[in-house]
């Protein structure tokens, strides 16, 4: 818990693609009222989903000077040059799991060094915190665009789908801007006959869901999915438990993987033989194990389309050799020597945008800004039940004992 909050703030982001914010004009609406001595200052941006108006209108004071503000949040990283002294954080830092074997793997906002953003953090004596840490006492989170980043990856790989097959396509999402037209448009397309099969079982996973059941696509369990040959569209959903399994074969157990990642291998081969449009929204430890290996992609000839959410380059879905960018969301490999081709026949067509939940700016900001008023704020403001302390990363310039491993890091 910080002492004392007089004054928050609302940061510009960095990321020119990145239209999102934690707060959106009516969380500030409401924040105000239940807590009216608090100020508000949010810097000008241009290309944030709610124009600054609309948060003055609020009760916000839009300005570039953040010096009084005793908090300031953000989305995405903060540039390690707007680091301001003895400040308190919050946004996606994408530093927790840094060290030296997982760096290649850490996701985040492609080009930034986070190794001086987090030299700059400690050199300003500031405090960072991570939405990703802030969880309840099982470890769930309480925050994240997950739901959102899984609903448009799943719009998006339907739409590479269509354009793979030379069918009409819809509209780009980022276009549309709108949840609701979103699934009009999805409801009027007839998908013929194909195989699709989601992994994960999450926020990601459940928004990918969300979206197919607005489809003429069905849901059919995992013996149905492999034995059966349906005459229509279907799509199944493996949880950690089916695609994972441990290399004595014991029985699965979830906490167990977690904590020891590398004695499980991949058993998702047998399902992945059978499909035609493969979407990935699990979440990816590097000491896990990939759903598939590069040299098993000539055992996968149906395969067509592989939406890539998780979007972890090198990561559990070798295929995904970069990620790409909402204007340009797709690419081409070849299957049998893994290089990007421009060619989309006989090739395997990939989306693996890094950055989903700003193709619907407005509805995942306020979706998300709904969980730090509920779940963050007053734990911040009144009094911490664990969760803040838990994703304090830096306390005035020096790694808490749980993130002590990452000195190990600024020093390699």
């Amino acid at each position: 818990m910080i002492p004392q909050i007089n004054c928050v703030g609302l940061i510009k982001e960095t990321r020119t693609d990145e239209s999102r914010t934690p707060l959106a004009p009516i969380h500030i609406k409401i924040l105000k009222k239940k807590y009216p001595h608090i100020d508000f200052i949010v810097q000008p941006s241009e290309i944030r989903a709610f124009d600054d108006k609309e948060y003055e209108n609020c009760g916000a004071k839009i300005s570039d000077n953040l010096s009084n503000c005793d908090i300031i949040f953000g989305v995405k990283e903060i540039d390690p040059n707007y680091i301001l002294k003895n400040k308190t954080y919050i946004f996606f830092s994408h530093t927790y799991k840094l060290n030296k074997e997982t760096l290649v793997n850490a996701q985040g906002t492609p080009g930034m060094d986070k190794k001086e953003l987090l030299k700059s953090i400690i050199k300003n004596k500031a405090t960072l915190i991570d939405y990703e840490n802030i969880r309840d006492r099982k470890m769930a989170r309480y925050l994240g665009f997950g739901r959102f980043a899984g609903i448009v990856g799943c719009f998006n790989t339907l739409n590479l789908f269509l354009a793979h097959n030379e069918f009409v396509t819809l509209g780009r999402a980022y276009k549309i801007n709108n949840y609701e037209r979103l699934k009009n448009n999805l409801r009027n397309v007839i998908f013929p006959k194909i195989k699709l099969l989601v992994t994960g079982d999450g926020r990601v996973a459940n928004g990918v869901i969300e979206l197919l059941k607005e489809t003429n696509i069905t849901q059919v369990n995992k013996d149905q999915y492999l034995h059966s040959d349906i005459n229509k569209p279907v799509f199944c959903n493996l949880q950690t438990s089916d695609y994972v399994q441990h290399t004595n074969k014991n029985t699965f157990d979830l906490s167990h993987f977690i904590n020891h990642p590398r004695e499980y291998s991949s058993c998702a081969l047998p399902y992945l033989k059978v499909t035609d449009v493969f979407i990935s929204a699990h979440y990816w430890d590097p000491a896990s194990p990939k759903i598939f290996e590069k040299n098993q992609l000539n055992q996968l000839p149906k395969l067509q389309v592989i939406g890539d959410i998780t979007c972890d380059l090198e990561g559990s879905i070798p295929t995904t050799i970069k990620s790409t960018s909402i204007e340009n969301p797709n690419f081409y490999i070849d299957k049998k020597n893994m290089k990007e081709v421009k060619n989309k026949k006989n090739n395997l067509g990939i989306m693996a945008v890094d950055n989903l939940p700003a193709e619907l700016p407005r509805d995942s900001s306020l979706e998300f800004g709904d969980g730090i008023v509920n779940h963050v704020l007053p734990f911040l403001i009144e009094n911490d039940d664990g969760r803040i302390l838990n994703a304090t990363i830096t306390k005035e310039g020096h790694f808490l004992e749980k993130y002590s491993y990452l000195n190990n890091y600024l020093n390699s």
